[in-house]
């Protein structure tokens, strides 16, 4: 369908590799649209930008390639384009959210879900007096999240007070840290639930080999039968992990806690995550993510493409 929009549509992103697909989408249809690429950005505040709709798909890792600063700056422009009347697909509400671990917990605390018992640091000396009462082992995240980046596991109050004075923990880019009790995964694995329009679009269980929390469901490697899978999204050296995916239908109350979560955030496209409790079967949401590249292969593990679904509703958006 030819376009019906004057102005392009704008993916602002940063990650060199993760948006192929959805770019190759909008060329095959002819969809009017240009990159903005957010390390390297600037604008006027006195100008209205000229575009339809922009697309955020900036990454909180972006600290780890070193562009931090380009997260920060995000939160700007994200606002000039608020203010212009632009209308942002995953806009300054869900940017914030996307970059605040500590706000995704107090908001699912409002709701009234369950997710893992946290305390809030700014220094890691404050680690060891918060992690008493809660049950080990713990890990220390970073509040600026992305990729399982200074993600660190502590069996003991021993072996956190020895980090914690050697200088071995990571607060991230605005030094702040939760310490969080550790769920140990039934079976190994994680469910996360995509949106897109804010509404259910598909489930997956990702299998992890335990020893990274790293579960980027664009990088996994295989189906749980060992089929390989095409990852499009990464780059074509990536390593293997040993992820492992299936689709998955969720029970209809997590579907609605779902989109209560995605709305809560002001999150239109993106992916929430949850684990089931080894020890006692209790259910806990642990991570929300604006930033959705989609699973590898999804054709194959979930039934349908993502990417064109995502441009179908980019494209009504914009009109």
């Amino acid at each position: 369908m030819a376009a019906s929009w004057s102005r392009p549509i704008a993916i602002y992103y940063e990650h060199p590799h993760w948006f192929g697909p959805l770019f190759a989408e909008l060329e095959r249809r002819g969809t009017p649209h240009t990159r903005l690429q957010a390390e390297q950005h600037r604008f006027n505040p006195a100008d209205r930008p000229p575009y339809a709709l922009v697309f955020n798909r900036m990454s909180p890792s972006a600290w780890l390639r070193g562009h931090g600063h380009a997260v920060f700056y995000t939160h700007h422009f994200l606002g000039h384009l608020e203010r212009h009347g632009v209308r942002v697909v995953n806009g300054a509400r869900a940017f914030v959210a996307e970059t605040s671990k500590a706000l995704q917990l107090s908001l699912l605390d409002r709701l009234g879900l369950p997710y893992p018992r946290t305390r809030v640091i700014n220094h890691p000396a404050e680690a060891p007096e918060a992690a008493v009462g809660l049950r080990f082992p713990i890990v220390v995240k970073p509040n600026v999240g992305g990729s399982g980046a200074g993600v660190r596991r502590f069996d003991s109050p021993e072996a956190l007070a020895t980090a914690s004075a050697d200088g071995g923990l990571e607060l991230g880019p605005d030094q702040t840290a939760l310490v969080q009790e550790f769920i140990p995964a039934e079976e190994g694995r994680i469910t996360r639930v995509e949106v897109l329009g804010g509404r259910f679009l598909y489930a997956i269980r990702v299998y992890s080999p335990g020893d990274t929390f790293n579960l980027c469901p664009a990088d996994v490697c295989q189906t749980t039968d060992g089929a390989e899978l095409a990852r499009a999204a990464c780059p074509v050296d990536a390593p293997r992990n040993g992820l492992r995916v299936e689709g998955f239908a969720p029970p209809p109350q997590v579907v609605a806690d779902v989109e209560r979560i995605a709305a809560a955030c002001g999150i239109e496209v993106g992916g929430i995550e949850y684990v089931i409790d080894a020890r006692d079967g209790q259910l806990y949401y642990y991570d929300v993510n604006a930033l959705s590249n989609f699973v590898a292969d999804a054709p194959r593990v979930v039934g349908f493409d993502p990417f064109a679904r995502l441009a179908d509703f980019l494209e009504q958006e914009a009109r």
